[in-house]
């Protein structure tokens, strides 16, 4: 795609804004904390992180850290990281299908094992690993860890953000539309799909479509691309009208 399939809203970024994905943990994954844009573009020379987790997937009693179970000075932080005790400061979430979370810049995190979640985030790679499970790379030594830098960017506090949705999901002709987030970033929504919906595509932004379960299709100007779980389809800013079909649920994330 190029820059002008973007959209107007993406015009201030150089690059392509976001970065969706699916993270299938069956491990616990490590604990880390992403920058604010200013202190990565003061200090890295580029972006930094926020992100959003929607939850596709739950094993019973699975959950994710999120944000220190209260206040925390820098030194109990620092001396945390040091003795690999991180996970007693924080707050273990169990999560269930269908909550989202948002992760915003400086706040300390991991995802843990038997998930699935969609991930929204800033198109940045910058992470800060805190603690990782005593865990080797492919070298046989712990990979390492970021320890100055990750007390320089996190929030040594409780979340505030609540979990959501946090808004009542709304029927339309052909299924049903779930607010989840909107900020800066980006925006996001989930669709469910059930015959024919239809919806467009804006001038000030692409849609990205992500298949969190069932199949159907996409139709725009008399032709019709199948798709199925686990398919993401790019719609260019400015395409105008197209329909969902089919029964099946979709992220929808815009900027």
């Amino acid at each position: 795609a190029t820059k002008r399939d973007w959209g107007e809203n993406a015009a201030r970024f150089p690059f392509f804004p976001i970065l969706i994905k699916f993270i299938d943990a069956k491990d616990n994954l490590s604990v880390q904390v992403h920058p604010s844009d200013e202190y990565a573009l003061a200090n890295e020379g580029q972006f930094g992180k926020t992100e959003m987790w929607y939850i596709a997937e739950a094993e019973e009693g699975a959950g994710i850290y999120l944000g220190f179970g209260k206040d925390v000075t820098a030194e109990e932080f620092g001396k945390a990281i040091e003795e690999g005790t991180v996970l007693d400061l924080l707050n273990f979430f169990k999560v269930k299908k269908g909550e989202h979370y948002f992760i915003g810049a400086g706040t300390v995190h991991a995802i843990g094992a038997g998930l699935m979640v969609a991930e929204v985030q800033q198109s940045s790679n910058l992470t800060y690993r805190v603690y990782d499970y005593v865990r080797v790379g492919a070298d046989g030594r712990p990979r390492e860890l970021h320890i100055d830098k990750a007390l320089a960017v996190a929030r040594r506090e409780p979340p505030k953000d609540p979990v959501g949705p946090t808004e009542p999901e709304r029927a339309v002709s052909g299924g049903r539309i779930q607010p989840l987030f909107s900020c800066d970033k980006f925006t996001t929504e989930t669709r469910t799909v059930e015959g024919e919906m239809a919806d467009s595509v804006s001038p000030e932004s692409f849609v990205s479509l992500l298949v969190l379960a069932g199949e159907g299709a996409v139709r725009h100007g008399g032709e019709t691309y199948p798709v199925k779980k686990g398919q993401s389809v790019f719609l260019p800013a400015g395409l105008g009208d197209y329909a969902l079909t089919g029964r099946m649920k979709l992220l929808r994330t815009r900027v």
